[in-house]
């Protein structure tokens, strides 16, 4: 049985005004938790599977240890070069399964490691959870980092009053991948998530899990499937998007357009006919969020699509001018 998306990590620079771009957003942002390598994060939470908003913050905990080398200083390095989405994790029953077929498969970037933290629930009480990692690597893709997740206090961590969202969001559907050469990874992939087999696509292939699923695509393919021009990724591959499905999606405010989608980007500028828009490339013009209705989906979904080198400020400026309209 395929393994099923546990969450994704949008390593930040700055972590309020990232809770502030997902709060615009209209989603349900967690307070803010502390790890003892000196990262610190904020949860969007569905049931099952979260974003994970992260920020290095206190250089002087990091050591040497698995967590301060393939959690905290991947994405303090990751956030210094661009914010994005940084990390695929998938749900664990057995981490420590998961590091030994792991390292049977060559895909091994650790032994299981386990953290505990503090949480804190709505009304303020703490709670301890715990996790269980097993970490893999694909070494054609460095700006990914991949792991297994195992939950060992689970009804301490997950909460039905942060898996309210005012936008309607219901879950976290779909983590698309941009290659340049898709094929390159589906050795690996397929070896990470337990699935089967992938389903070929014209511009790559889908990778359907028991929660959600991963699309592996070249960066023409993104910008046909999803509108929107593709990130090139220089160092093999990258995530790109995120997709999320609920019932009223595109009736919440912030996600209101003439058409089926909403985009906060650049504006029209002097000289330029009305209806005609400059290719543009994502790494120079990186102030894009678009949420686009997926084709395939029965129930309303959205895709945020998260540039690879913005800024959280200038994402935040832009999903305010467009809310404005």
């Amino acid at each position: 049985m395929s393994r099923g998306l546990d969450h994704i990590v949008h390593a930040v620079r700055d972590l309020d005004r990232a809770g502030e771009l997902y709060e615009r957003l209209g989603f349900t942002v967690g307070a803010r938790n502390r790890h003892p390598w000196g990262t610190h994060n904020r949860i969007v939470q569905f049931s099952g599977v979260f974003i994970e908003l992260v920020m290095f913050v206190e250089p002087d905990k990091l050591c040497v240890d698995g967590f301060s080398v393939l959690f905290a200083a991947r994405n303090r390095d990751f956030a210094a070069a661009h914010d994005g989405l940084s990390m695929l994790i998938l749900e664990s029953r057995d981490a420590a399964g998961d590091a030994q077929q792991f390292q049977r498969t060559d895909i091994s970037a650790s032994p299981v490691l386990h953290f505990e933290r503090d949480g804190q629930r709505p009304d303020g009480s703490r709670v301890k959870v715990g996790f269980s990692l097993a970490f893999a690597a694909d070494r054609g893709a460095p700006e990914i980092g991949f792991a297994t997740c195992q939950q060992h206090f689970p009804e301490n961590f997950w909460n039905p009053n942060y898996q309210q969202h005012p936008n309607g969001a219901r879950s976290v559907s779909n983590i698309t991948i941009v290659a340049a050469d898709p094929a390159a990874h589906q050795a690996m992939l397929l070896a990470f998530t337990g699935a089967a087999e992938a389903k070929s696509e014209d511009d790559g292939y889908d990778i359907p899990l028991s929660r959600g699923s991963i699309s592996v695509m070249t960066p023409r393919g993104f910008a046909t499937r999803l509108g929107v021009e593709g990130q090139e990724p220089g160092s093999g591959a990258c995530l790109c998007s995120h997709q999320f499905c609920g019932a009223g999606l595109e009736r919440h405010s912030h996600m209101r357009s003439s058409g089926r989608h909403f985009r906060a980007g650049a504006r029209r500028g002097p000289g330029r006919p009305a209806g005609k828009r400059p290719r543009r490339n994502p790494a120079v013009h990186p102030c894009r969020l678009t949420l686009r209705a997926a084709r395939r989906m029965v129930a309303p979904a959205w895709q945020i699509n998260l540039p690879m080198r913005p800024s959280v400020p200038a994402l935040c400026a832009s999903a305010m001018r467009c809310h404005s309209r």
